[in-house]
């Protein structure tokens, strides 16, 4: 043996020092704190343009592939973009005092600001002096937001301008259009109405959130490339949900592959039902879930789960879990239409405090890959006016009479398109 492994062999057998043995005790303590502050961390997922929902083509980008997707696919008959309603603007959080920010949304510009008493407001991003988008270098003033361009002050409140530096007197129509807004649930919400017609029905609070017994556990944001009349309605059409989200969560996103003999032995069981709610919450409607799973035939009881669904209104939803052992929360869903065929879909989830993050984040990761499956569907389908259905499909045509009170007489209208749309 050579001097070099009789002096290793000598030091096992010696053992390490105490200086080596609190050194790999903190090392062993330093490694525990980061897996630990890894699992509480919130799930953050943020899906790029055609990142998901597309299929790959030969020799082109993911990004490519979805632009000649988009390009070829013939949308149909469309249902007007823009449903009347509350519609996610962005969270509380992202709009700190003093700040202003930049929206395009419902083919409108809008500008949203929050006074350093604490109070947001939402109004026409494009100054009516002159034309300058007040949220490209505007500043918070008070109760106002001030045009970059020649310092006109408009307050959030009314729209009315208070303020112009180099005049005289303040014409008394001088003013920018406002739109109604909440603050509910940690996020900043605006009001359309294709008619200007004020809000008929408030967002719900969430008692749990706003006392902080469920605490943030993560969120995912995705673009899908559809109307927004799709999603919901998935709700309603329960048959989809063997075929689609029947495999397993292991089989992943790509519905070429997600029925593969592989993952059979395990499957993802549901039994749903769908109904509007009545007056005087008639914008409103629900969808109970229950959920198994099997492996080898044999159900496992630890994965049985209690959904309930609220959709409130056009874009926003409520999912409330119920689970034997692992208590209850909520996901948030909200549908904002930036485009007529692009939605920004935000998922956030909160839960019981006492329940390890590792829990929430496992669901909203599972729900995840259940909704980019659904996302494959969206980006690529045609939209039916009068779909071919079977008796077993009664709560489509259900779903879509429910629906159309979010539209309008004056409700936009998109010409019926022969050629493929490129938003």
């Amino acid at each position: 043996m050579g001097s070099d492994g009789w002096c290793a062999a000598a030091l096992l057998a010696a053992g390490p020092g105490r200086g080596e043995l609190l050194f790999l005790l903190l090392l062993l303590l330093l490694l525990f704190l980061v897996l630990l502050l890894g699992c509480s961390l919130p799930l953050a997922l943020r899906r790029g343009p055609g990142q998901v929902g597309y299929l790959p083509a030969p020799g082109l980008s993911p990004r490519q592939a979805a632009r000649r997707a988009r390009r070829a696919r013939r949308p149909g008959g469309l249902p007007p973009p823009y449903p009347n309603g509350w519609y996610r603007l962005l969270d509380s959080a992202q709009l700190p005092r003093g700040a202003v920010r930049s929206l395009a949304l419902l083919g409108e510009q809008l500008a949203a600001f929050r006074t350093q008493d604490g109070q947001a407001y939402v109004v026409d991003a494009y100054c009516p002096h002159l034309g300058a988008n007040l949220a490209a270098g505007g500043r918070v003033m008070g109760n106002c937001i001030e045009c970059p361009f020649h310092g006109w002050r408009f307050q959030g409140e009314d729209g009315k301008c208070a303020s112009i530096p180099y005049a005289e007197k303040v014409p008394d129509f001088a003013r920018v259009r406002t739109w109604p807004s909440c603050e509910v649930n940690g996020m900043l919400l605006v009001w359309y109405h294709c008619e200007g017609l004020a809000p008929t029905w408030a967002v719900p609070e969430q008692r749990e959130i706003t006392t902080k017994e469920w605490v943030f556990r993560g969120q995912t944001e995705h673009l899908v490339d559809a109307h927004i009349q799709e999603i919901p309605e998935n709700a309603a059409d329960t048959a989809h949900l063997a075929f689609v989200h029947g495999p397993a969560i292991l089989s992943g996103t790509d519905l070429r592959y997600t029925r593969s003999k592989l993952w059979d032995f395990m499957k993802h069981v549901w039994k749903a039902e769908w109904q509007p709610e009545q007056e005087p919450n008639e914008h409103c409607s629900q969808m109970l879930v229950q959920h198994s799973a099997t492996i080898f035939g044999k159900r496992v009881s630890l994965m049985d789960l209690m959904v309930s669904a609220r959709q409130v209104g056009p874009g926003l939803v409520f999912l409330i879990f119920e689970h034997a052992f692992l208590g209850r929360g909520i996901i948030l869903q909200t549908v904002t239409p930036l485009e007529p065929l692009l939605q920004n879909v935000v998922h956030k989830i909160y839960y019981q405090k006492n329940v390890p993050a590792i829990i929430p984040k496992f669901i909203l990761r599972a729900e995840c890959i259940q909704f980019e499956r659904d996302i494959t569907i969206w980006n690529n389908k045609q939209y039916l006016p009068k779909p071919l259905l079977v008796r077993e499909d009664s709560s489509i045509q259900k779903h879509r009479r429910w629906y159309a009170q979010f539209y309008s007489e004056k409700s936009i209208r998109l010409p019926v398109q022969k050629e493929g749309l490129d938003w």
